[in-house]
């Protein structure tokens, strides 16, 4: 850990923290971590957790240890928490970020920790306003999201099931990620849901790939380098719904339209295509989502030569 005079007084709490944080005590793992995380107990995802981060019995993984701390910290544990504050605030497998460090403890501190509201008087409150989470780039079955417990976001539509706890996850980093993009995220789950099932590892006979289905040109076109990895083929399924939305105008049906057949094909046949597949999938993804037309969005590129139909009022 390196301090330097600026943030003396930060990392003397943070130090104090190390020796004052609860720790696992090691032993054999007698639980796999999948498991573990489709019926949890805190105490035992933290005792596996300090496992993984210590390499008693399984080789070091810091993301997979961050991910059975969080799941802990979602259950209002507080030992989890401040293991999770600890480990940002030393860059333990992800960079140093004392801010986040400092909303972690401000969770615990909210739940009635004498000691966490002690050293978060040390440490500060954090510089920028955060919510506490826990981010990896890493595989998916490492990557997680934490947020302060009781603020979990549940779907208003029943068209779409987020019930098992790999679709709550991903239900969990849509919410986080929609808004970025001006998207509405209960549409990009119907969308998830149309095209791979929730299935971050789907392959179509078209080598369109993971939960939102990118093809290698889609992929390049929006910055995404690996689409096997969930996050990134969320980022660029949802920049390109954006896109869409944008080009069509807000025309919900033209923009699925060409998330499916491409725009070119839309504007070729000046709407949406006569691909019985493509009609399909736009009716089965508006079904899901509930809704026949998205919240307007800012603009992002010029609009389409294609006259996009009045609403009906």
């Amino acid at each position: 850990m390196h301090c330097n005079h600026r943030y003396l007084t930060r990392c003397s709490a943070l130090l104090v923290l190390l020796l004052w944080s609860v720790t696992g005590q090691g032993g054999t793992p007698v639980l796999d971590w999948q498991v573990l995380l489709a019926d949890p107990d805190p105490e035992e995802l933290m005792n596996l957790a300090s496992q993984y981060e210590r390499a008693i019995g399984y080789r070091r993984d810091y993301g997979r240890a961050r991910q059975l701390y969080c799941a802990a910290a979602r259950l209002s544990y507080l030992p989890a928490q401040l293991r999770l504050a600890w480990m940002y605030s030393n860059g333990l497998g992800a960079p140093r970020d004392t801010d986040l460090a400092a909303a972690w403890l401000q969770v615990a501190a909210a739940n009635g920790d004498l000691q966490a509201r002690k050293f978060l008087a040390y440490v500060g409150e954090p510089g920028v306003p955060r919510k506490p989470r826990c981010t990896y780039e890493s595989r998916f079955d490492a990557y997680a999201i934490a947020t302060i417990p009781g603020t979990d976001w549940k779907d208003r539509d029943a068209g779409v099931n987020t019930d098992s706890p790999e679709r709550s996850q991903i239900a969990s980093w849509v919410r986080l990620l929609a808004p970025d993009y001006g998207l509405d995220p209960n549409l990009i789950l119907a969308i998830i849901q149309t095209e791979s099932n929730f299935n971050p590892r789907a392959r179509s006979p078209a080598n369109a790939l993971g939960l939102m289905q990118l093809i290698p040109s889609t992929a390049a076109r929006f910055g995404v380098r690996d689409r096997t990895d969930p996050v990134q083929n969320l980022h660029g399924g949802m920049a390109y719904m954006r896109w869409l939305l944008s080009f069509f105008q807000g025309d919900l049906r033209l923009s699925l339209a060409g998330y499916n057949a491409g725009e070119r094909a839309v504007e070729k046949y000046l709407g949406v295509p006569p691909y019985r597949e493509t009609q399909n999938y736009i009716r089965k993804v508006m079904r899901a989502y509930g809704q026949d037309s998205h919240p307007p969005i800012k603009p992002v590129v010029e609009p389409s030569k294609v006259v996009v139909p009045p609403k009906k009022r």
